[in-house]
């Protein structure tokens, strides 16, 4: 102990001597180095070896091309950044396009969507014949371009080739989730004949009627912005039916853990499985979609949208508080896997540990029972 104060004792004599420049000033070892990126200068590139191909790479922090003055003495002051430009007026429905495809984007689910598009082709005169919400699909019957709306045969008749007014036309529209959660994409493909005909034009994966598909979606755009701006209505079928699964069945693994297999891609199994913890009162803390995790707590009722408690029924124990919620907390992972054709879904207590075997099957009963 007595060593100790002595070191202590000399190194406070040491500083008060020679002050603290050694330690903070222009040459101490914890000088500021704010300004030493004034001073750098750009070196020669890298020589390779003739025999090596190099691959040039972007800077990820580019050296901007005006600088402030090494010679600057005074304090120099950063300009703020200017705001970004946000449209007011932008719509929820945009035009997209990628070479020759064409969709139209929309800032809504697809069960708002539906009707929305249903109705459009409708009051255009077009005769809905095959409808399939839990695919995201409806088509028309072969119809004379004459026979629809006097707008929509004028606009259809100048895309087409030689503008035939009697060829027969059909449509096929299909609305899948967009890439951003709560968005739709909707796409729209047509079919043409001659008039009289009998052939049976099948639909194509790609347009073979480019400017008619265009006249549609150009057509559609306008109608849908206006139905938004007056209010539009849900399909409470497209809402339960669009993301069902075409089959469902729960089994076990090799292991003899329960698995719910959908037989749907995995953006139709991600959102049935979410409507599905819903609609059975599951509580979602959080959810990767990345990863195909949805975080529950089994002991909590499913969040409603805007949900807080009022002043009564804080004071008179509605809403838990955290410290209560974490006390009773029982998490899961709901996690789903796409296997070929089809998605299943399992139940972790964590990312290397199996919920057991009565957790995991009750709650993929929930979700079996609540899907559409």
């Amino acid at each position: 102990m007595k060593r100790l104060g002595g070191l202590s004792a000399l190194a406070l004599i040491i500083s008060s001597a020679s002050g603290c420049g050694w330690i903070y000033g222009e040459d101490g070892y914890f000088r500021d180095r704010g300004g030493d990126y004034l001073e750098a200068r750009q070196t020669a590139p890298m020589q390779l070896p003739a025999n090596v191909e190099a691959k040039p790479l972007d800077p990820l922090l580019p050296v901007p091309q005006h600088i402030a003055t090494t010679t600057a003495v005074d304090e120099y002051e950063v300009p703020r950044p200017q705001p970004l430009s946000v449209r007011a007026d932008a719509s929820e429905f945009s035009l997209q396009k990628s070479g020759d495809s064409r969709w139209v984007v929309a800032q809504r689910v697809p069960a708002e969507v539906w009707p929305m598009a249903r109705q459009f082709f409708e009051d255009n005169g077009f005769q809905i014949v095959d409808e399939r919400p839990q695919t995201g699909e409806f088509s028309s019957a072969w119809q004379r371009i004459d026979q629809l709306s006097a707008t929509m045969a004028s606009r259809l008749s100048s895309s087409l080739d030689g503008g035939a007014a009697d060829n027969e036309a059909r449509v096929r529209v299909r609305i899948e989730p967009g890439v951003q959660r709560n968005t739709s994409e909707i796409f729209v493909v047509s079919a043409v004949r001659p008039a009289g005909s009998s052939a049976d034009v099948a639909f194509t994966n790609r347009s073979g009627n480019a400017g008619v598909d265009a006249a549609l979606l150009d057509e559609m755009l306008v109608s849908l912005a206006r139905s938004a701006e007056q209010g539009g209505s849900v399909s409470l079928l497209a809402a339960r039916d669009f993301d069902a699964p075409s089959r469902v069945s729960l089994s076990e693994d090799g292991n003899g853990n329960p698995v719910l297999n959908l037989g749907a891609d995995f953006d139709r199994a991600w959102s049935a499985v979410g409507r599905s913890l819903e609609l059975a009162d599951v509580r979602i803390d959080d959810l990767n979609r990345s990863l195909g995790v949805y975080y529950v707590n089994l002991a909590e009722g499913a969040r409603k949208k805007d949900e807080e408690p009022g002043f009564l029924g804080k004071v008179f124990g509605g809403e838990p508080d955290k410290e209560t919620i974490e006390e009773r907390a029982e998490r899961y992972q709901v996690r789903l896997t796409p296997v070929g054709d089809s998605v299943q879904v399992t139940v972790e207590k964590d990312l290397n540990t199996i919920a057991p075997a009565d957790v995991t099957r009750r709650v993929l009963t929930l979700i079996q029972d609540n899907l559409g």
